[in-house]
Formats: structure tokens, sequence, C-alpha cells
């Protein structure tokens, strides 16, 4: 009989493998500089100490930030609700309204709805829509006549998490300093992928996680700008004062190695790395079109290269439900949309944002092509789905 095939994972949004390289910095932390970085008396407590505020250096350093303004979290999640909650309940004196955008991740979106359901104003701004080279992207003159007095915070993605769509965040950034608003960014599909510069982008809190660039799940920061002018916001989490007493709790430090490692590795490599990428991409994009009738891409075009990320690609097969295609292709690992959001009955709320009609939205499937994804996959995945789709729609 012979072997089943070798899977084949192009799910990178959803989460990424462990590189090997962040593995071995992350070992000795586990086994042999084990202490508590809390642990203010012995030499065990010191090491880990010196392990953690070395990697907070050396992520503030990649993101263009200083040390003392990235504290670390549990993940993105968690970031991005320390930013816009913990910034909500601090400044609520000064107003009580909020921007976001209508295709942010359900954990800025949850937040910004529990907030409306306490008082607060919440605007969600509209994108572009499909087919637009630019669908997905919010314009920055959309918040800039969406900022009131009362505006105490906007919220916008600076790369989505299902089309890929990069948003124009330094203009969105000068319109809001224009108003003295605070900007914060969930740069989690970004960060390590694209050029991240917290001043060059103009954001004031800023959240990310490790296991979209190779590294750990379970351990994520958050960047608070402390220079002119400082941001204050409010902990979620109490009791023993870590980090500055923003979030208490104690530090994941084999986490936290890791998180600083994995950002080292993708900025060294990003350069030659979103080359490789992108030419994946077309080659998978080409293939599809080729070899699928009735495919169309979802979300921005794939040029110029400043419009989506380059791992990126969301496809609809006119005919045939997404999950349908997955179950189907069980050897291969794809996503029909934001991992986060899997268990909701509910069509992608990204695609319907663009405008695209709940069948269309149902027929999509969502591609993230990743470092260790080679041409030989992307071959045999474009072979696979055409087998596929051709075979469910005669059935159909």
């Amino acid at each position: 009989m012979p072997s089943p095939p070798a899977p084949i994972y192009m799910d990178n949004h959803a989460t990424t493998r462990l590189d090997p390289r962040v593995l071995e910095a992350m070992l000795p932390y586990f086994t042999e500089t084990y202490g508590n970085a809390a642990s203010a008396g012995h030499a065990f407590g010191w090491q880990a100490k010196d392990a953690v505020e070395h990697a907070r250096e050396t992520i503030a350093a990649r993101i263009g930030a200083k040390a003392r303004e990235v504290f670390f979290t549990s993940g993105a999640t968690e970031s991005n609700n320390l930013a816009i909650r913990g910034l909500a309940e601090r400044a609520r004196h000064k107003g009580k309204h909020l921007v976001g955008v209508c295709t942010e991740h359900p954990s800025v979106l949850e937040p910004l709805e529990r907030l409306g359901r306490r008082g607060f104003e919440v605007t969600l701004l509209p994108v572009v829509q499909a087919p637009s080279a630019n669908a997905g992207q919010v314009r920055a003159e959309r918040v800039a006549d969406a900022l009131r007095d009362d505006t105490l915070l906007v919220t916008v993605m600076l790369a989505n998490h299902e089309i890929g769509a990069i948003q124009p965040l330094a203009d969105i950034a000068q319109a809001c300093r224009r108003r003295g608003v605070p900007l914060h960014t969930d740069a989690t599909q970004a960060v390590g992928k694209i050029p991240v510069d917290v001043d060059a982008l103009g954001v004031d809190l800023m959240s990310f996680t490790a296991h979209k660039i190779y590294g750990p799940k379970g351990i994520g920061a958050l960047y608070v700008r402390h220079r002119t002018p400082p941001i204050r916001i409010e902990p979620l989490v109490y009791g023993g004062g870590h980090e500055s007493g923003l979030r208490s709790g104690t530090l994941n430090v084999p986490g936290i190695v890791g998180l600083a490692r994995a950002l080292e590795i993708a900025a060294e490599e990003m350069p030659e790395e979103t080359v490789r990428l992108a030419s994946l991409r077309g080659q998978l994009h080409d293939g599809l079109v080729a070899a699928v009738p009735q495919c169309t891409l979802n979300g921005p075009s794939l040029s110029p290269p400043g419009l989506r990320l380059p791992g990126n690609l969301n496809m609809r097969f006119a005919g045939v439900d997404g999950e349908t295609i997955l179950l189907a292709l069980q050897e291969i690992a794809l996503s029909s949309g934001s991992a986060c959001s899997s268990a909701s009955p509910e069509p992608s709320h990204v695609l319907r944002a663009l405008g695209i009609g709940d069948e269309a939205v149902q027929s999509s499937l969502r591609f993230g092509l990743g470092r260790f994804n080679t041409s030989t996959e992307v071959g045999i995945v474009v072979e696979r789905l055409a087998e596929t789709i051709a075979r469910l729609r005669k059935m159909s």
C-alpha cells in the first residue's frame, strides 16, 4: 500500500512552526537558567532577569523603540485588550469615543464592542471595496473625518490577517497627531514580515506576538510610547507589580527569549524572504488561475508590493464551499478565515466588508505561505486543489 502524502502546511497566518534556531535559544531557560526573573535574592533570578532585559532591548531595537516601552504579555490578544481597554479606562474622563476599522481582528472588535456596551461610542470605518487594487484599505481621510473632540483612541491593524491588506498607517498617524488622538495598531501579522518602525509609522501603541514569526506560542508584547507625549493605560491584571505594574504575572522567560530571537532572525532575513515569498505567492496564484476555472483574487492587488503581505493569498472558487474543499484536502493545511473566529458559523466579516456576497465569501480560502514552504509544495497544492474542485463541482 502506498504511503499517504506528506502533509503540507500553508496556514502560516494562523501560526507558524517553531524555528529550530529559536528553540535552541530557549532551551537553557527551561533546564539550566530556570529562575524567576522577579527573584532578586539569588543568581538564578538575576540570570533570568538579565535574559529578559537583553530580550527587551533586542526587541525594542528591531521596532525602533526604547527598551522601557516594551511590555511582555501572553500574546497579541492580551496586548490588544490591554491597549484598548487600558487606555479607555484611564482616559474616560476625557471622552468616550473610539475609532476602529470594520476588518479588524476579533481581539480588537470584541473589546470595542464590550466598551460600547459600557457607554463608550464606537465608530467602525469602512474599507475600500473590491475589486479595487486597494481593496481592504481604510483611507486616511476617512479616519481624519471620524475624529472628534472626545475621541480617545484610534485603532487600525497594520496588515490584515485574512487578505494581507497593508494600511497607510503613517498617513493615518498624521491625521491622529493633528488632533492629539493616540493611535494603536495590531501589528501581529506585520512584525517580522515587513519593515516596522514605531516612529516611522507614528503609532503610540503596538501589539505583536511570537508565534506568527516562528517563535513560541503564549508570548507577545505591547509597545507603549513613553516619549512626548507619554501614553498612560490602566492594567488589566493585578498582583505583583511585574512589567512596571502594567502587567502582573511571573514572566515567561523562555518565551521572551524566543520572541526576541524569532524577531531577530525575521528582521535579518526579511529582504531575501520577502522576495522568495512573493515569488512563491505568484507561482501559487498563477497556477490556480491557469488550472481552476472561475477563481478570483480577494483583497488588494498582488502588485505593487506595498499593498499586501508577501506571503498572503486569498482566493474564491465559484460554486464550491470552502469548508468542503478543506475537508477533502486534509493533507493540506489551509483555512477559510481567521483561526480566532473559526468557531463562528458566520461568513468572514473581512471579506464581507469588501462588498463580497455571502456565497462568494463561503467559497473562499486563505493561503499563508511561510519560511518552510517550497516551490515543490506550491505545485502539489495547485494540482490537488484543481483536482478536488473539479470533482466537487461535478458532484454538485
